[in-house]
């Protein structure tokens, strides 16, 4: 009776210990992948100067940061942001980027917009795309950061 309890607890100990090999396998075998295809997961923080920036028309979701979820090299992702003049004058707008962590990753990812140099009222919103786009030649860069600012321009 002892050598089959003891018979029944190695066997259920080697059964555990190989599922744990197993899961180690193919979670080795996911994270080595994922770093072939050099995927990049990032967001980044934006603001505004003389604008307001939200995720809504209606600008009760004030947008702090932008999740570009996972790009990969080669591949670009677009948000929609609406973007209200919260000045007392008519502007312009301009968007700039700053403080890139590292400072090469300017070279390899660039950030667009779809806005026209349409001049705004005070309080006016308007939906603006914003597109980040990752080359196809980035190497070594798996994290990377940067501050997008919209500024609003006197007219």
């Amino acid at each position: 009776m002892h050598e089959k309890n003891f018979k029944k607890y190695f066997t259920k100990k080697t059964i555990f210990a190989a599922a744990c090999i197993l899961a180690i396998a193919v979670l080795s075998t996911a994270i080595g992948d994922s770093s072939l295809n050099r995927s990049i997961v990032y967001a980044e923080s934006i603001k505004g100067i003389g604008t307001g920036i939200y995720w809504d028309q209606a600008c009760m979701n004030k947008t702090l940061s932008l999740d570009w979820g996972q790009l990969e090299a080669g591949s670009s992702n677009n948000l929609t942001v609406y973007v209200r003049n919260e000045g007392n004058s008519a502007v312009s707008l301009l968007l700039s980027t700053s403080s890139w962590v590292p400072s090469t990753a300017s070279g390899y990812i660039a950030l667009n917009w779809s806005y026209a140099n349409q001049v705004l009222k005070t309080n006016e919103v308007i939906p603006i795309e914003l597109t980040l786009s990752i080359s196809p030649t980035i190497e070594g860069t798996t994290d990377f950061s940067f501050v997008t600012t919209v500024t609003a321009i006197g007219v």
